[in-house]
């Protein structure tokens, strides 16, 4: 099977390079240039350093030998995946995109850009997981038309605009993945971050506020995501088909934050207290209501994923990469100790660890 991925070198794009080439596939790299994401030699280059993102268009060398199926890693709204659709309509057989989270309407809840009212599983309550058939958000653009992103600012963002380009065209059948939060090594966002420097500083203690310590939101070691977009890429039966990518189960914050802490030896504890009385460097800007816990039952029932790397497992290497990333940035504003000393005091009661 030849598979063309689109952005192949970054922090989850390599590891679906990987993931298909040890499954035999002949695997092709669109990409800028500035770097191989260290991929093995039998992956094809094909190199585009005027590309930006979002990319609109494909060069010919992308287009020939005709890919069977187009992984597109980097798709960011409506104009770059109808793009994508046009470019490969008639030349691949299926288009995989990756998508988010962020298209149900509990994201748009949580962010405030949705109104409260909701059928019971949007409400907080410790379950059911969303499933894939789940409300979307019916506000779009939720940052707005330009946000942020790894490589710049980007305009029009939107995954739910990506889904229906993509799911949308009978010529060209469409597979949609809706990815958790993806840590790992090579994390650019180093997910872990602001609780293992901590843990690593000798913090006796990690506050959480009571609604952050029982939030949920589901995880997925790098490689883990990788390979059930690499297996949704080589199953036909994903065709037309969307799944939710992720761990399993879901725990909440304050059990994550244990784990993590028994991997990086801290013999601290989590404290939680209200709220509102959080110092103000610790306070999300948004809610810790509802959960935003995926229900990955459709992808390990129809195309049998399962994770490969136990999550104790996933946690020691990612905390060995970030104790050895000397490049990674730390904002002093986001460590203020003194104010965290500040409220911690007796009486204070401790998380429980689920």
């Amino acid at each position: 099977m030849r598979v063309l991925i689109v952005g192949g070198t970054g922090f989850i794009g390599r590891h679906v390079a990987r993931a298909l080439d040890a499954a035999g596939c002949e695997v092709t790299v669109l990409h800028r240039g500035p770097h191989d994401g260290d991929l093995p030699g039998s992956v094809r280059h094909v190199r585009d350093e005027s590309a930006a993102i979002p990319v609109t268009r494909f060069p010919d060398a992308a287009l020939r030998p005709a890919p069977d199926v187009v992984v597109h890693m980097v798709p960011i709204g409506e104009a770059d995946a109808r793009a994508a659709v046009e470019a490969f309509r008639g030349v691949a057989r299926r288009l995989v995109a990756v998508s988010s989270g962020d298209v149900y309407r509990a994201y748009g809840r949580l962010i405030g850009k949705e109104p409260s009212e909701s059928p019971e599983w949007l409400s907080g309550s410790p379950g059911p997981f969303l499933p894939e058939d789940a409300p979307l958000r019916t506000t779009l653009y939720p940052y707005g038309r330009e946000v942020e992103g790894p490589w710049g600012p980007l305009r029009d963002y939107e995954k739910i605009l990506v889904e229906r380009a993509v799911l949308g065209e009978p010529g060209l059948p469409g597979t949609v993945l809706r990815l958790p939060k993806v840590y790992g090594p090579g994390d650019p966002r180093s997910v872990f971050l602001p609780y293992l420097k901590r843990m690593d500083d000798g913090r006796p203690a990690i506050l959480l506020g009571y609604r952050q310590a029982r939030w949920r939101w589901t995880h997925g070691y790098v490689e883990d995501v990788a390979a059930a977009i690499a297996l949704a890429a080589m199953d036909e039966r994903a065709a037309g088909r969307v799944y939710n990518v992720g761990e399993l189960p879901t725990p909440t914050l304050a059990a994550r934050v244990l784990a993590l802490g028994r991997v990086a030896g801290w013999q601290g504890r989590i404290v939680t207290l209200p709220d509102d009385r959080l110092p103000a460097h610790l306070r999300t800007p948004y809610g810790s209501e509802p959960d935003l816990a995926y229900d990955t039952a459709r992808i390990r029932t129809e195309l049998g994923y399962r994770e490969s790397v136990s999550p104790e497992e996933a946690l020691a290497r990612t905390v060995a990469w970030e104790r050895g990333n000397a490049e990674r940035r730390v904002d002093p504003a986001a460590f203020d100790y003194a104010a965290e000393d500040a409220v911690l005091r007796p009486g204070v009661t401790a998380a429980p660890g689920r």
